[in-house]
């Protein structure tokens, strides 16, 4: 079901919301954010209406992937609507409790790719390392839910000398990718001798750090954190964001923060049943995304986490979104539709189908209103096409 809220294109704030009669100075400290988290089915219960699958979910999720949820995130939810966009991400449900035959535990096969603790190496120039395994809060969806939250059948085991080590050791590696668990829950401080300790190691040209703290916490975008960033350039960040209601006068400022500090950024957004499966919410998102000068990078086909089906969409899905999207707006909007090939084959490209035939000579192909257009391989030219030109050159200098 669609609601006015999933198309509007205004930024507002929701705060205080659930928290009416907060003061707006502890509303605005990330560490009182932090402490005041929802993470019991009594703070839930207190705040908004759940549905018996909804609590079910709740009980069961100290065995697999804890549950915790930031006030201003909390603040999102629609508290007498089950099927809510935001409240599907970040509630458990009962479905959670049921692995599918398809399912991995570790689904884009990272464990198998870790030479050191903590630190993927899967592809030739660049390395994922894993820096912490908490986040601000909890999606419901999450690929390493295996082990972030504390609560996991896996702990996840991290040894930074080490990585640095192997780092130091393979200088074919230029690009470093900072994830857990959330980066920028880590204290300035540490991040900063973090960000140091990699910029000492010549052959890395630049640091990438994936987050969902601006959107989950964005009071945590202070500018203290921005100008240590801007210290370690080039650094990237890319976001997580998947419905345009979390797009918030909040957000949008701390956003603006990284853009000012000079921090290219890039969305990574999640294909979800029942949260952005649709053309119209996408579009929604990517434009708001436009006005936060974030680029829309990646839409994600849901990995193969268990528990996770009954949020996973099919690919013909996702296929047709993005053939919705190419030709009505612009293209700095359209993300890139990726697969993580399962067990650990890496991101995988998926695109509709705009080559119609191929030929001899010459490409068929479809435009986004279906418009038939031939594209020619070049003619090749003739020698006496060029003793022609050469001729005339002469000619002319003369």
């Amino acid at each position: 079901m669609m609601r006015p809220t999933d198309f509007d294109p205004a930024f507002i704030s929701h705060a205080p919301g659930y928290w009416t009669g907060e003061d707006t100075e502890k509303w605005d400290d990330y560490k009182w954010q932090l402490r005041n988290r929802i993470n019991t089915l009594s703070d839930l219960e207190s705040r908004i209406n759940l549905t018996d699958i909804e609590r079910a979910g709740v009980l069961l999720a100290g065995n697999k992937l804890a549950m915790s949820i930031t006030p201003h995130f909390f603040n999102l939810i629609d508290k007498d609507d089950p099927d809510c966009p935001i409240r599907r991400q970040i509630i458990p449900r009962i479905e959670e409790g049921w692995t599918a035959p398809e399912e991995l535990s570790d689904p884009c096969g990272e464990d198998s790719h870790m030479p050191v603790p903590g630190l993927v190496h899967r592809y030739p120039d660049r390395v994922l390392f894993l820096v912490t395994d908490r986040c601000a809060s909890y999606c419901r969806y999450c690929t390493r839910s295996r082990v972030v939250s504390g609560v996991g059948e896996q702990h996840l085991e991290m040894n930074w000398e080490a990585a640095f080590k192997y780092l130091e050791a393979h200088t074919e590696v230029r690009d470093v990718l900072l994830s857990g668990g959330d980066p920028l829950l880590l204290t300035d401080s540490i991040l900063d001798r973090l960000l140091t300790r990699l910029r000492s190691i010549p052959h890395i040209q630049f640091v990438r750090i994936g987050s969902r703290i601006p959107i989950f916490l964005p009071q945590r975008i202070t500018p203290e954190l921005c100008a240590m960033l801007r210290k370690h350039h080039p650094l990237f960040i890319s976001i997580h964001t998947n419905h345009p209601r979390e797009l918030t006068t909040e957000v949008r400022e701390g956003l603006g923060r990284l853009a000012d500090a000079g921090i290219p950024m890039g969305n990574q957004s999640v294909l979800l049943r029942g949260v952005n499966d649709s053309v119209e919410v996408q579009k929604a998102l990517v434009h708001k995304l436009l006005m936060c000068r974030v680029r829309p990078y990646y839409l994600y086909q849901c990995d193969l986490i268990t528990g996770s089906s009954h949020l996973r969409t099919s690919v013909a899905e996702g296929v047709a979104i993005i053939d919705g999207l190419r030709g009505h707006t612009t293209g700095y909007a359209i993300p890139q539709y990726v697969i993580d090939g399962p067990g650990g084959g890496g991101k995988i490209p998926i695109n509709p189908n705009y080559v119609v035939e191929t030929a001899p000579g010459k490409v068929t192909l479809r435009n986004y209103e279906g418009g038939i257009f031939e594209y020619p391989d070049p003619t090749p030219i003739g020698e006496s096409a060029l003793e022609q030109l050469h001729e005339k050159a002469l000619n002319h200098h003369e």
